[in-house]
């Protein structure tokens, strides 16, 4: 599902269920030795999916701790993104010297909790969900938005070590693509000012995914 997302550059994995062969490294079992059972279970999945993408670029496996606000420690030279939401686990992985950043999320197709698309959203934004709306009235629009929005956190985070809110960023939305206007000044990437991201999302089922890569070809 999610490497119909992707480019070429891009290593992906995922899984519908929590594989029960699925193991850690004892370096990563430690990290959630005190963990509830959801918790070890979304967790355990997402590193066996890491390590799939990881082996498909002939990466050495190797544990996968915690890095800054408890994203992936990433092996030296590659750059990732993991998420998982209930029925669904993936792991995205590439070559720094290919992609400078990629981020992706999973939610399900079903409405945001009452009250969270005022958090999450400008109001310029929920104009553009209701317009949306009235075209596609059977597409959850507020939970593609937050997820496209998490999508670009995960990709900024990596390249600027910066926080972003989601007031930070005012995506315009079309069928199976993204644009993310950056609102947020002195950001730099490959030397320019990093001001936009373009990234591509996926209804299937009951599944939203969505993703950013920016390759160093794209700015070439």
């Amino acid at each position: 599902m999610i490497k119909e997302l992707l480019p070429a550059e891009v290593s992906s994995a995922e899984a519908f269920t929590d594989p029960p062969d699925a193991v850690l490294f004892p370096e990563e079992e430690a990290l959630i030795a005190r963990a509830r059972d959801k918790r070890r279970r979304e967790f355990t999945t997402g590193r066996w999916c890491a390590h799939q993408a990881l082996s498909r670029l002939g990466v050495p496996p190797a544990p996968l701790l915690r890095g800054e606000r408890g994203a992936p420690q990433w092996p030296a030279g590659i750059i990732g993104s993991i998420t998982h939401c209930a029925g669904y686990r993936a792991a995205v992985v590439a070559r720094a010297e290919q992609v400078y950043t990629v981020g992706i999320d999973a939610e399900p197709h079903a409405p945001l909790p009452d009250g969270v698309l005022n958090v999450v959203s400008l109001e310029a934004e929920r104009a553009h969900l209701a317009d949306l709306s009235t075209v596609h009235p059977d597409t959850h629009w507020d939970r593609i938005l937050f997820s496209c929005k998490e999508s670009v956190y995960k990709a900024w985070y990596p390249i600027t070590n910066q926080w972003l809110g989601f007031e930070d960023a005012r995506l315009e939305l079309a069928p199976g693509t993204f644009t993310a206007h950056l609102r947020k000044e002195g950001a730099e990437l490959a030397g320019r000012p990093l001001t936009t991201f373009t990234g591509r999302w996926l209804v299937r089922g009951d599944l939203v995914v969505s993703t950013i890569t920016r390759t160093r070809s794209d700015d070439e």
